[in-house]
């Protein structure tokens, strides 16, 4: 397999905004019903704190199986969101999940290095700091500094899910895999992360400068960036799809077709 030109990075991202064109609401309301879920699972006391970040791979193939839907001209439905807990890899995924935790503990925790465990106390809610604190500590550093740390973890999970669960890999052989195929593709990554970069964070602050000078109300820039964030979210989610068919081909075959809404004879 040939390595993919750096601006494959850029395609991903059009692709992305191709695949929400064809059902921005569709797609919207399950990533939504997805923060809600994870909203009220987080007000569970203990586990609330864990179980989103273990259950991450397995929502993620929600939103892979969506996209995948999209592109065959299926329907996306909320309930495509529990497409993973039917699926026979669920224990696999629940394990990916795990290791998810783990590696996330890992990086905070060498965050203390930098400032002294000050983003690690925040974070665990040890503490709680004022922003003048916050202002005059190291955190930004540390929190930059848990991030590298976090990319070979990252490199290892990004396609493990679906090659866990589409390719019916095990959990190490489809890090192994994950974390060669990222590595070896690293000039689009690259470029794809730096779109991304700009587009989520520059075109926002563009908007809202843009309304504070026309408007000048702080309400309607709420009105406008919050389901401009929304969409752009949705659109990114979007996007991991094709950066996993341009590298390993489209599925052989669909999920549980348990997922599908009957239709009324």
């Amino acid at each position: 397999m040939e390595k993919l030109p750096a601006k494959t990075g850029w395609i991903w991202i059009k692709e992305g905004f191709a695949l929400f064109r064809k059902q921005p609401a569709e797609i919207s309301t399950l990533f939504l019903a997805y923060m809600f879920l994870m909203l009220g699972l987080n007000r569970v006391p203990v586990l609330g704190q864990i179980m989103p970040v273990i259950l991450v791979p397995v929502f993620a193939m929600a939103f892979m199986q969506a996209c995948q839907n999209i592109e065959q001209g299926k329907r996306v439905y909320p309930n495509l969101l529990l497409v993973g807990f039917r699926s026979p890899a669920l224990q696999k995924l629940l394990i990916l999940g795990m290791l998810y935790m783990v590696a996330a503990v890992i990086a905070i925790a060498a965050s203390a290095l930098v400032d002294g465990g000050v983003f690690w106390q925040t974070v665990t809610g040890q503490t709680t700091l004022d922003p003048k604190e916050i202002q005059d500590s190291s955190m930004s550093l540390a929190m930059m500094f848990s991030a590298v740390v976090y990319i070979p973890a990252a490199m290892a999970f990004w396609y493990a899910a679906p090659l866990i669960m589409w390719q019916k890999m095990g959990v190490m052989k489809a890090i192994f895999y994950s974390f060669f195929a990222v590595s070896r593709e690293m000039k689009a990554f690259a470029v794809y992360g730096l779109a991304w970069a700009a587009i989520g964070v520059v075109l926002p602050a563009i908007v809202s400068v843009l309304i504070a000078v026309v408007i000048g109300n702080a309400s309607v820039t709420i009105m406008v960036l919050l389901p401009l964030s929304i969409a752009l979210t949705v659109v990114m989610y979007c996007s991991f799809y094709p950066t996993y068919t341009h590298i390993f081909g489209r599925p052989e075959m669909d999920l549980p077709t348990l997922v599908e809404t009957p239709t009324q004879e």
